[in-house]
Formats: C-alpha cells, structure tokens, sequence
C-alpha cells in the first residue's frame, strides 16, 4: 500500500510539473487558457472583472446558482424558503461541505466544515468598509443576517427585491471561511481558500496560474460520479489575445474566449462561421450574451447645445446602421439592437411600438420637427472611446455622416475612459452593459435618477421624474407579468427621450481544440468547468 501510494504521488506530481513548470505537453486532465487581461485578485469581494470571476468561480461556491437557462438552483444551500412578505428568507445548508486543505485549519480542524457562520460572515463582509469591496451593492439590500444552528440561516431585507436571490449567485458572493480570512488577512486574495471544485495550487505572477481537482468535492452528476471530471487547470497569462489564438492554433491552450480584430478575420468567414482552413482544427461554440454595446449621450454636458433635444439624439441614434455594423464590422457575432437596453435572451424582447432600428427616414422626419433641416446645421459630436473599440466608432461616424451627421473621435486609454464617465465628463461616449444579475431591472438602473455615477451606473446622469416613479415599482413588484409592464414603460421612455442607445446584443463566442466537451456557454458567459472533459469519442453522453 505504501509503494502504491508513492506511486500515486509522483504521477500526480508529474501531471502538476506539466502544467505549471517549463513543459506545455498535452495532458488530457488538465484544461488550459490564456487570461490576456490577467487575474488581480483570486478573493471573491473583488470578482469585478470577468478574469477574476472565472477564476474565483472554480475555487469557491455560492449559496446558490444559475442553470444555462437561468433559473435558480441549488448550490451550498440545499433549500431556501421564502415569507410571505417576501422580506425574509431561510436556507438550509448541505452538510457534506468542506473548505480546502489549508495550514490555517492546523489548529482547529473542525472549522473545515462550512457552517452557517461562514456564510453570515461572507456576506457582512461584503458590506464591510473595511473590505471595499466592489461588490458592496449585493449587500444594499439586506438588513440582517443571522445563523439559527450550525446549518441553517435568515436573511432579511430592508425591503421587497425581487432579483435578490439571483443576486446571490454573484461570484461576489463566494462563500469564504471566516478562520481563513482572519489568519490570511491581505494575503487571501493570493492564497485563497474555498470550497469549489478546484483548489488553488501555485500563482506565478505573469506567468501562470495552477488550480487542482478538490477530491473532497460535494458534488456528483447524474450517474453519481464525483465532479470535477479534470484534474488540474492551467491558466497563462499571455499578455494579448493575438498570442492567444497562437497559442491555440499551436495546441498549447485548449480553448479562447471572446472576438478580438487581430484574429477575427481569419478565423471566420464573412458569414460568421468558421473559415474552411480551421474547420478540422477548431470547434466554434457561439450563444446569446446578457451584455448590451451602446452610445450614451452626457445629458448636463450637452444641455446648451442642440443635442439637449431628445429629438436630435433620436435622429442620431435611428441613422446608425446597425445590422451593417454587425454584419460587417462583427461578422455576424451579434444581434443588431431593436428592442431596446434589455437583451432579448433575457425573458424575451421587450420591444417598444416603434424600435431602434435603422430609420434614415424617420430620422430626418425628427430633424425637421427639432428645427434642424439639415443635420449640417449641429455641431459635431466628440466620441470619447477606447482604443479596442476604434472600428466601431469609425463605422457609426461614417454610418451618421449620410445624414449629414459630424462625429469626431477621440481615443484613450481605458482607465481614462472610465474616470471621465464616472465623473460625467463626456458627451458622447461608448460603454456596454454586462448583466450582474439576470433580470430586466439590471439594465434599467442604468437611467436611475438615484443612480447618477460615480456613485451609481448611470453615467449620463439622466433624470426623469417619471422614469424613476416606474423604476421604484418595478424593484419591488413580485409579479412577473407586472414585471414585464413596467419595464416595457421603462424603455418607452428611453425610447423618446435617448439618453443613450443600444447598438447591438452581444453573443459569446468560444473557440476550442477538438474533443473538449462541455464547454457550452450560457448567456452570463461564465466558464464552468466542472464537468468539461476531453474525449474523442463523439457518441460519448456530454
């Protein structure tokens, strides 16, 4: 037993050499990407960024989640129950549940097990000044939390929220081990400890990170195998994703997410399939994205101009041709906005009467009832941008110019770009929206009067009496017809008044080396890979 042991120990050191030292060769067992962006912390109160989210989302929990299609399950809370006043809620905790194998547990083993306190202290935590956390919002709501035993818990609300426990499928709300933060302190974030799938291993600072399989995990599939199905997960940290598409094609990662311009013309055909030279090489996996590109108008910058009269930003925002920008700036990855901020995989569209498609006639109609005959007669708009997102804003100058439309363009750097819209510096800017939680009333806060940046989202800093009236009741109405009622209202508002415009729904969009399965993606474009494995047998159950 103990040869067999020693044996068991240097394969798997082995496999662990291979995905994290000098070596890249092919394992089966361990999954590998790029994250080109990098990972700043693996601590679930900063899980802002879709890079930390990713990661944090292997190596910790949450009380419960989202399924592909988006309704709520499950997680380490094994049931939840609701009042009747929709205030409190009470979930009971699975009891098979530990943390990972840590140091800090050295002294006080039976703190492994999750328990209700853990949970009480995550999400305090959440709240907690001390933290700073950017993910203090989920907390706004809750006005106690407490433990009625070792496995069991009561939140209540300040009041009615509806969305609220799909909130708490956040990545921000990961459930951490009270012990493991107080002893770590600001190391957490480097040496995280959960009780997701994958344990942390080895962080190399720009170079790579290792998760390895939690062989304790909970949770099993419906044959009853023990899940996850890999091994380990290696993820590099190449610092443009042209290098990753290279390292894909060079068989070093297994898959890359996302459509960037360095690669997107070779790697799909003007339809948005892949090209022929990659159709034996590569799986293209593509779905509905909850994230909404759009153009948003700086309503107090631009109040002594024309571009204060809803009627011209309407003009402007009916003469972008949306389905061309698609077709040809994108390849057909997206779906040209119609309906509105609120995307139609979530819950259907919600489309007003007469839509934000492409209109040149009814633009020109609303020019002439703004005084404007002749768009040549309105001083130029300054597009403030980024640089990933020059093309799109060259394709809306040119698409604007046919009407008479002057845009300028102006690039900086993201950091910039973000502070002048928190700071409402801007009068036309570029930005999307990628849903926190799925729910129409995520995109809708966007044009809050409560929400004006840089303490809230709503970086146009529109106000409208109306508008927020209806936003009230939508946020605590619990019907889901009534739901839908009110933010249709919503969006005919944003329709007539255009504080800012949606240009197209975004999709996900995945590429992968052959034989990798499971790695089908849903509308929040999370990466779960619990039950990704690698097999070339193409009857083999997914």
């Amino acid at each position: 037993m103990k040869l067999f042991g020693l044996f068991k120990i240097l394969a798997y050191s082995a496999l662990i050499f291979s995905c994290s030292g000098a070596s890249d060769e092919r394992d089966p067992r361990v999954f590998r990407y790029n994250e080109a962006s990098g990972i700043s912390s693996l601590d679930p109160a900063f899980a802002r960024v879709q890079s930390n989210i990713w990661a944090v989302g292997m190596i910790f929990n949450t009380l419960v989640e989202l399924d592909a299609e988006l309704n709520i399950t499950p997680g380490l809370a094994k049931s939840w129950s609701t009042s009747p006043d929709g205030l409190e809620y009470r979930f009971a905790l699975r009891r098979d549940v530990f943390f990972h194998p840590d140091p800090c547990f050295d002294q006080a083993p039976e703190t492994r097990r999750l328990r209700a306190t853990d949970v009480v202290f995550s999400l305090y935590r959440l709240s907690d000044a001390a933290t700073a956390s950017s993910g203090a919002w989920i907390a706004r709501p809750i006005d106690t939390v407490w433990a009625i035993g070792e496995d069991s818990l009561i939140i209540r609300l300040n009041e009615v929220f509806p969305p609220f426990l799909a909130t708490l499928a956040n990545a921000y709300c990961g459930i951490v081990s009270r012990r493991a933060v107080e002893i770590k302190k600001g190391d957490f974030g480097i040496h995280p400890v959960g009780t997701g799938a994958f344990v942390f291993k080895r962080w190399l600072p720009n170079e790579k990170l290792i998760l390895r399989r939690n062989n304790e995990y909970f949770e099993r599939d419906s044959s009853g195998a023990q899940l996850p199905y890999l091994e380990a997960v290696s993820i590099r940290f190449l610092p443009d994703r042209k290098s990753s598409f290279l390292a894909l094609l060079q068989d070093q990662v297994d898959f890359i997410s996302g459509l960037d311009p360095s690669y997107a013309d070779e790697l799909l055909d003007p339809s948005g399939a892949l090209s022929e030279q990659y159709n034996e090489r590569l799986n293209l996996l593509k779905a509905p994205y909850l994230n909404t590109e759009y153009l948003g108008f700086g309503i107090e910058v631009l109040q002594s101009t024309a571009w204060s009269k809803p009627e011209v930003r309407r003009a402007f925002a009916l003469s972008v041709d949306r389905e061309g920008l698609v077709r040809y700036l994108r390849r057909n990855v997206g779906i040209p906005a119609s309906s509105g901020m609120v995307p139609p995989a979530l819950n259907g569209s919600l489309e007003p009467a007469s839509g934000w498609s492409y209109q040149p006639e009814k633009a020109a109609e609303l020019l002439v009832r703004a005084g404007y005959p002749k768009a040549e007669g309105i001083e130029p708009l300054r597009l403030y941008t980024s640089a990933d997102y020059v093309d799109l804003a060259e394709f809306v100058q040119s698409s604007v110019s046919k009407l008479g439309f002057a845009v300028e363009i102006e690039v900086m750097p993201t950091s910039s770009l973000r502070d002048g819209m928190a700071n409402a510096r801007f009068g036309f800017f570029r930005a999307s929206w990628i849903a926190d939680y799925p729910e129409a009333e995520n995109y809708l806060l966007l044009f809050s009067g409560a929400n004006h940046s840089p303490n809230g989202p709503n970086y146009t800093h529109f106000s409208n009496s109306r508008y927020d009236e209806i936003f009230k009741d939508l946020q605590k109405e619990t019907s889901e017809f009534r739901r839908k009622q009110l933010a249709r209202q919503l969006e005919a508002i944003l329709l007539q008044e255009v504080p800012a415009f949606p240009l197209f729904y975004d999709e996900v969009v995945r590429v992968s080396r052959p034989g990798w399965r499971g790695l089908e993606p849903d509308p929040l474009n999370r990466l779960d890979l619990r039950r990704v494995r690698f097999s070339l047998e193409p009857s083999e159950a997914e």
